[in-house]
């Protein structure tokens, strides 16, 4: 009879490594009737095929099998997946052979001639445990999300060189200016500088410089004076005066007007504003942080922005780095993502597969940490089951990149990283003589090197 669980296990995906073909079936069997989602190897090199296509719950594991040892297959599939619980069988008991299982990380041991009653039981074990993990992360999810909604996530070596700064820029209440590509997340950034700084507890004030009219900009950054120039009803204080001594973050500065960059200029030299048809300088102390997608300096080349504020800005800056130089970070990226659609939503999303997150660290990410908020976002819509697969994914997401090798050997790692170099080098270069000079490699070298990767160009 098929146990009181059965019903909830059957979005459990089950996966059998055992060369004897009758213990195989016979299991495979009755795992089905128990409501499993039962797949079923009889090679080491078959059950890794199988971990990397789908995220199991649960491997049940011969200790000898034709292509290698049970033990170090069941510390190879909790490489490809850490959430994997493995069961060791043999029918050869001995304390060491115990020991070797636990040291590899299986979570139970098991002697042939295998009772069904015994295998259920362990199961059911397993599964309350499986419930209790999910359970977990999605409080722990939450909790995260209600204690730092402002937090720079991640723990990439780019993103704490940025932190860094960030600690010994922010005590000084010093101007700063932020530089990086769209959706980098420089508000956040600017507002963990504010936090981070002696006034957090005063206004932190974000402007969007390409988002209004020159005169409505003004007017919003310097305030308004009644009368006919000013055409208000009464006098209003801009952002800079609102502000009191807290921060006015200008997001893409080089957006500003020629006359409102002076402006600006005389508000950072001289601590002072004039109000938009007023004729009284008014006296300001917001800290100023500006951000912005371009380069400064050409922007000053080509005189479209004040060298003056140049200068006055350009002292304490921060270069923002955009997701592709931070990849070590997706995985907690998407851990906050996922708990924070899933709870506007109200959908009840446990996590992501494994498959999914190598996919999401291969994408090229042009958008940034914006871009895989929004993609978090569809696939928390899309996602029918326990955990985002790659289906749920934004479909211009699937395919951009030839996913992260599963091994961590580094050999590994610097060739594949090599073939994917040259694929792009060649893309843009058609011409392989400029290509081996832009590789700053000998032409047959790059031959050789097309040949040994197996390159279609």
């Amino acid at each position: 009879m098929p146990s009181e669980l059965a019903p909830r296990r059957r979005t459990l995906p089950l996966l059998i490594v055992e060369d004897e073909a009758i213990i195989r079936t016979t299991l495979a069997e009755y795992l089905a009737e128990e409501g499993f989602d039962v797949t079923a190897s009889a090679t080491c090199r078959d059950a890794i095929a199988q971990v990397r296509e789908r995220d199991f719950v649960v491997a049940i594991c011969d200790v000898r099998l034709p292509d290698g040892d049970g033990i170090e297959l069941c510390k190879r599939l909790q490489q490809l997946n850490p959430r994997l619980f493995v069961l060791i069988i043999t029918a050869y008991a001995t304390v060491e052979t115990a020991v070797a299982a636990f040291q590899a990380g299986a979570a139970d041991y098991l002697v042939k001639p295998v009772l069904f009653d015994d295998l259920r039981h362990k199961l059911d074990r397993l599964f309350r445990y499986h419930e209790l993990v999910l359970e977990n992360q999605s409080l722990r999810r939450e909790l995260s999300r209600q204690n730092r909604p402002d937090e720079l996530v991640g723990s990439s070596a780019a993103l704490r060189l940025v932190q860094e700064q960030i600690r010994k820029f922010a005590v000084t209440n010093c101007n700063v200016l932020l530089e990086g590509e769209t959706g980098t997340g420089k508000e956040l950034f600017a507002r963990v500088i504010h936090r981070s700084g002696p006034k957090s507890q005063e206004k932190f004030l974000p402007l969007h410089c390409t988002s209004q009219s020159p005169e409505l900009l003004e007017a919003q950054l310097f305030g308004q004076s009644r009368g006919p120039a000013g055409g208000a009803e009464g006098d209003q204080p801009g952002v800079f005066v609102h502000a009191g001594e807290g921060t006015v973050f200008l997001d893409e500065i080089t957006a500003l007007p020629q006359g409102t960059q002076a402006k600006l200029l005389r508000a950072i030299e001289f601590g002072e504003v004039i109000p938009v048809g007023g004729a009284e300088p008014v006296r300001v102390r917001a800290r100023i942080i500006a951000a912005t997608t371009r380069d400064l300096r050409r922007e000053v080349a080509e005189e479209r922005f004040q060298e003056d504020l140049f200068y006055r800005i350009d002292g304490v800056k921060i270069r923002i780095p955009p997701l592709r130089e931070r990849l070590d970070d997706i995985p907690e990226l998407v851990d906050f993502f996922l708990s924070k659609h899933t709870h506007a939503l109200g959908k009840r999303v446990s996590g992501v597969t494994s498959e999914t997150i190598r996919l999401l660290m291969s994408a090229h990410w042009k958008g940034n940490v914006r871009q895989l908020d929004n993609a978090i976002e569809r696939a928390v819509i899309m996602c029918d089951a326990e955990q985002v697969t790659p289906a749920d994914l934004p479909p211009d997401l699937l395919g951009v990149g030839p996913l992260l090798p599963d091994s961590d050997d580094l050999r590994s790692a610097l060739r594949h990283y090599e073939r994917l170099h040259l694929s792009r080098v060649l893309r843009q270069c058609p011409d392989k003589r400029e290509a081996a000079q832009r590789l700053r490699m000998g032409l047959s070298s790059l031959y050789r090197k097309i040949e040994e990767h197996g390159l279609d160009l």
